[in-house]
């Protein structure tokens, strides 16, 4: 894409051309999407700016003592086909490897207990689920589910609150606070459970009783009961699918420009455009299809470059994106403006093989109701035959410290932190070795809080931008936080910017998270 480009709109004979502002694996994506939709008819020229040195967002692959790893996201749902379909359509289908190992546990009153089965993300079925991992008075307390009058969940709930007050605290202070903070790194007693557990929210919309909400599930899963493994990881680290995405991306003929801050965005046109993208009122039905056609977009970046195009899409965590649309879409800024983050540290460290003892298994969660520093540790030498494989003679481990509400141990520096982490997991595991290497990766607001009312927000920023053509938003801040979440959003924005729905419709109807913890696991 040329600087300060002057055509006139689509349909002229010139290619169309489509700025995605933001490096992250919703952006490429996105760019992917709209490149395999060019055709001889609808020419595309992409343009990929990203504020920061590198591309990928949460997804960063690194090294410790030599060892490849992941310093952001590790996994990704394999039970949507879009995070494992883009890393096969960019040449990394023979390095997707599912974990080793399923098996993992919880820390809790002391001790390490295996991960319990049969609940959705913490939700039993039934009081024997939680057998072992809960007291004896909170078993009981989950047994007057049943006999407790229909709650009235209306448009959206507290899963914590909702929870509590159905089976009691302990359930979601013991395992939903922590599997939830494993997803969100938020607190389950504001988290939306429309928003984070859709199937359990209409669910138990539909029976009297949560357990029997969650049986109803269950019962589901066990007749139409899925193959395959539930995450897959990918050999060399999930931070490698970006690097292989943008290689494929520049090869069909895109730009990916690095260290580009967009710092402007404006869109120009006919009177009622300017209009519109005051957001004064709404397109009227016939200027939905005539009137909007000449809009274009203008963007300035940090360095004064000026790039215009027919579209554009926002792949940015919600305060950046608030900051470019606060002229073009005010009540969309405002909205995004609302939407909070929570920031966490992961620590990795390598051990020497001989000199530690792990328990088997792919790690364990930290309820943090306990007062301990680290929320999770991955044996990740376990959990990814790969890495065991090419380091036999290391032992990698990850922790996780912050969540939201609780990021004052964000404040000690690297060495504080690896020390508390080695402090926890001696008291876990009886780990004393010192380690080799050790490495701290901050998220500084890294992770979007998807609180009560959270979809019904999202809802309105769509339908603020949809006045305005050629533009559209996605990320984590929107669909989920996963990466086939982000992927699956990317794509309907795409689809969006060429008038069809029907990607949009189908994720509102499929949520990618109705697979998080489901049935069974």
């Amino acid at each position: 894409m040329r600087e300060t480009d002057t055509g006139t709109g689509t349909g002229t004979g010139r290619d169309r051309k489509v700025l995605v502002i933001g490096g992250g694996i919703a952006g490429l994506a996105a760019a992917h999407r709209l490149l395999d939709d060019s055709s001889a008819d609808d020419p595309v020229e992409v343009t990929v700016l990203e504020a920061s040195p590198r591309l990928g967002g949460k997804l960063r692959a690194g090294e410790i003592a030599g060892a490849r790893v992941d310093l952001g996201a590790e996994s990704m749902l394999a039970r949507r086909p879009e995070a494992v379909g883009l890393a096969r359509e960019v040449g990394l289908a023979d390095r997707l490897q599912p974990p080793s190992t399923a098996t993992a546990s919880i820390w809790t009153r002391d001790t390490l207990r295996p991960m319990p089965k049969g609940h959705v993300m913490g939700v039993p079925g039934s009081a024997e689920a939680l057998a072992g991992v809960l007291s004896e008075e909170g078993l009981r307390r989950i047994e007057q589910d049943a006999d407790l009058p229909p709650a009235e969940l209306g448009d959206d709930v507290a899963v914590g609150e909702y929870v509590a007050a159905r089976l009691g605290r302990e359930v979601v202070d013991r395992l939903v606070e922590p599997l939830l903070g494993g997803v969100y790194a938020g607190d389950a007693y504001r988290i939306s459970m429309r928003s984070a557990v859709p199937n359990l929210f209409e669910e138990a919309r539909r029976h009297p009783s949560l357990t029997a909400a969650v049986r109803a599930i269950q019962a589901r899963t066990a007749e139409n009961p899925q193959t395959g493994p539930v995450f897959m990881g990918i050999e060399g680290g999930v931070g490698t699918l970006p690097d292989a995405v943008a290689d494929d991306v520049r090869k069909k003929g895109a730009e990916i420009l690095t260290g580009v801050r967009v710092t402007s965005l404006r869109a120009h046109g006919s009177s009622v455009d300017q209009r519109l993208r005051r957001g004064t009122r709404p397109a009227t039905k016939g200027e939905r299809g005539t009137t909007r056609r000449g809009l274009r977009w203008r963007v300035v970046t940090e360095q004064g470059r000026t790039f215009e195009a027919d579209q554009v899409i926002i792949a940015l965590p919600a305060p950046a994106a608030a900051s470019l649309l606060r002229t073009a879409s005010p009540m969309a800024s405002q909205e995004l403006r609302g939407i909070e983050y929570a920031s966490m540290a992961l620590t990795t460290m390598a051990f020497r093989r001989s000199e530690t003892r792990f328990p088997e298994g792919s790690g364990f969660l930290v309820p943090p109701v306990d007062g301990h520093t680290i929320k999770a540790a991955t044996f990740a030498s376990q959990k990814w035959g790969w890495i065991g494989a090419e380091n036999p003679d290391l032992f990698v481990v990850r922790t996780s410290v912050g969540r939201y509400g609780d990021e004052k141990d964000l404040d000690r520096d690297d060495a504080d932190l690896v020390a508390a982490s080695r402090h926890d997991l001696r008291a876990a595991t009886g780990l004393t070795a010192a380690p080799v290497a050790a490495h701290v990766t901050r998220w500084q607001d890294g992770l979007p809080q998807y609180p009560v009312g959270h979809a019904a927000r999202v809802a309105r920023v769509r339908a603020h931008i949809g006045q305005l053509q050629g533009l559209a938003v996605c990320g984590a801040a929107y669909d989920g936080v996963g990466i086939p979440a982000c992927i699956a959003g990317a794509y309907a924005a795409v689809d969006e910017l060429r008038g069809s729905t029907g990607a949009r419709e189908e994720l509102k109807a499929n949520p990618v998270q109705s697979l998080h913890g489901g049935a069974g696991e």
